[in-house]
């Protein structure tokens, strides 16, 4: 059977018109019950009849991703652990701000790429994500904040951000990606704008392409090397595509007023932390373009790399400054749950 998750608007009016020999207007109740009201059970849409309900039931399942473990910060980041229908696991983060919470989406179950300071790297790619498993984790993390007492059913959702950046690489899986942006603005469903989502990559320029056109979301550049020579000691894969062509993939992305690209750069202790390379990060991207998210490795067991200095990472930053260029040191969040995406699932296997 289709789960209805899986299916976008347009998809879900085929499935309503065709399938069901429905008129139009259910479609946009079903899509409200499937996205807004967050609705598990055909039984319990009570502006549709009951013999439509059941015959739905029969052909059509809603399935949410389950959750299998559950672990919390004291800042407040909570990591879910997912088990999806077929038993694989995923991970999705929500992370606090203020009254709000920003979620970490995964995208893949494992993920191909190999980089060397990355626990989903690690445990390897199994396989894509539907458009349901990937907004599934939005629907049980909203849940999750609500039962919790954060929101109200009738108020706006408790979460305000999303970030492309739990487990896997989105733009390997870009179909269920443009899919689940596609879906997300629409105002009787999540109701999330396009101004807050962003997609973390190490950069594909074809895909790149392909996102730019569509204006659905920017991209977050995991770029943690300011020379191709480093990049592809510690993100081997990624450094495929020479950096050469993704910085003219990146000049050429479409931007509106005031938009940026964010380049996103794990400082890893006496590896990519420099001085000499903060100049070289500097000459390498576009300071009216971009802005570089600075982000301290947290030193994790069995991993061959150790925390920056702290006063290496505000040197670093001020470097950057020094040139011209828009930086930042990221809040670490959930150092004491381990939330960088992949841990809690290779501690459960």
């Amino acid at each position: 059977m289709i789960n209805l998750l899986d299916l976008t608007y347009d998809e879900l009016e085929a499935f309503v018109v065709e399938d069901l020999k429905q008129p139009r207007f259910r479609v946009d109740q079903l899509f409200q019950w499937l996205w807004q009201k967050g609705v598990r059970d055909f039984s319990d849409m009570t502006n549709m009849g009951k013999a439509l309900r059941e015959k739905m039931a029969g052909i059509a399942t809603i399935t949410w991703p389950g959750i299998a473990k559950v672990q919390e910060s004291r800042d407040g980041t909570v990591k879910l652990l997912l088990r999806l229908h077929d038993g694989k696991l995923i991970e999705t983060v929500l992370i606090p701000f203020k009254d709000r919470f920003s979620q970490c989406l995964s995208t893949q179950v494992g993920c191909a790429m190999g980089c060397k300071f990355c626990n989903t790297g690690l445990l390897g790619f199994e396989r894509n994500l539907t458009m349901g498993e990937i907004l599934g984790q939005v629907l049980v993390g909203r849940k999750f904040l609500l039962d919790k007492g954060v929101g109200g059913p009738d108020g706006p959702s408790p979460i305000r951000n999303l970030v492309y950046m739990g487990m896997g690489e989105p733009l390997l899986n870009l179909d269920n990606l443009l899919r689940s942006l596609e879906t997300l603005p629409r105002e009787n469903g999540l109701s999330i704008s396009w101004r807050r989502s962003m997609v973390s990559t190490v950069g594909f320029p074809e895909q790149l392409r392909i996102l730019g056109k569509t204006e659905l979301a920017l991209p977050a550049i995991s770029l943690h090397a300011p020379t191709q020579e480093l990049r592809a000691q510690i993100m081997p894969k990624a450094a495929r595509v020479p950096l050469d062509e993704l910085m003219q993939c990146l000049a050429e992305f479409p931007l509106r007023p005031r938009e940026r690209i964010t380049f996103e750069y794990l400082l890893l202790g006496g590896v990519n932390d420099s001085l000499n390379h903060a100049d070289q990060l500097a000459k390498l991207v576009d300071k009216n373009r971009v802005k570089v998210n600075l982000i301290a490795y947290n030193a994790t067991e069995g991993m061959p790399f150790s925390a920056p200095d702290r006063d290496q990472v505000e040197a670093f930053e001020k470097r950057l400054w020094h040139h011209g260029v828009t930086a930042f040191i990221r809040r670490s969040m959930g150092a004491d749950i381990k939330a960088a995406c992949g841990q809690l699932k290779a501690d459960e296997q």
